[in-house]
């Protein structure tokens, strides 16, 4: 079996680094009046494996955002290589685009559009014809839960947690070979948390879907990934499966350890949901 049948995903010493410039604040303590290179990702090596759901679980300073933009080929770093299916993003980045699609933190969308309208648009961006587009973009918009008056206001007028059930929709719309989501849940209320996590499980159980997941949710990580590496200040600290990364720390008191006491004994933090 080659390397492209089993491995989705081979990232390869990735570093990336940037210079303090005049009026950029920093998210990080810098010295005052110091013009420093700040680490943003040292991540070292990692392979997601085809047809597992593969967490970063994170904080809101762990950079996860900079290593799915290498992932999805919107950040160049400054060392290492990134393969999807064998593919490098950066030397085959229209080959690699065909294969992936995102949701990102910082999506944007055409608010003036309905989420049919929006959807229609991406499928005929795809090659569906404009039956088989609205057909696709009415299933799958219904399947995250949205209704009838829902679907056809402009997303300017929906609430947060709606647009972000359309970008979603708009990522699983073409049942991509390789989906990359970058907090896809968060702001949801749980009931819209459990349709997006269950359509991650149908892309991956019927479509054979490669997903890369961040999230900061240790509920969501333990319940939906396969794997998950803990992301710490642009560096893996950790990597394994759920129960794997469990066994790291100890029982205390007669009670099993959560993945959320494996992520404060690993980094010394506790994440905010």
């Amino acid at each position: 079996m080659g390397t492209v049948d089993y491995i989705a995903l081979g990232v390869s010493g990735i570093a990336k680094q940037f210079v303090e410039a005049d009026g950029l604040r920093w998210r990080r303590e810098q010295s005052e009046g110091v013009r420093q290179s700040v680490v943003a990702l040292d991540c070292g090596s990692f392979r997601v494996w085809h047809g597992e759901i593969f967490g970063v679980l994170g904080s809101n300073d762990s950079d996860k955002s900079a290593l799915t933009r290498n992932v999805a080929n919107r950040l160049v770093a400054d060392s290492g290589r990134v393969t999807v299916s064998g593919r490098n993003v950066l030397r085959d980045g229209v080959a690699v685009k065909r294969l992936i699609n995102r949701v990102l933190a910082d999506a944007v969308l055409f608010k003036r559009l309905t989420p049919m309208q929006l959807l229609i648009y991406g499928a005929r961006l795809y090659g569906l014809g404009e039956q088989a587009a609205r057909g696709c973009a009415w299933e799958v918009l219904k399947q995250m839960g949205l209704d009838e008056r829902t679907i056809f206001r402009p997303l300017e007028e929906l609430r947060a947690g709606a647009q972000q059930q359309v970008v979603a929709a708009c990522a699983s719309l073409t049942q991509p070979a390789f989906l990359l989501l970058n907090e896809p849940t968060t702001g949801l209320s749980a009931r819209s948390k459990r349709k997006v996590q269950a359509l991650m499980e149908e892309l991956r159980d019927v479509y054979n879907a490669t997903i890369l997941l961040t999230t900061r949710d240790v509920r969501e990580a333990d319940t939906l990934c396969d794997r998950v590496a803990i992301l710490d200040e642009g560096q893996i600290v950790a990597l394994d499966t759920p129960a794997g990364l469990k066994d790291i720390v100890p029982w205390a008191n007669g009670r099993a350890p959560t993945l959320e006491d494996v992520f404060a004994e690993l980094t010394g933090k506790r994440l905010i949901q």
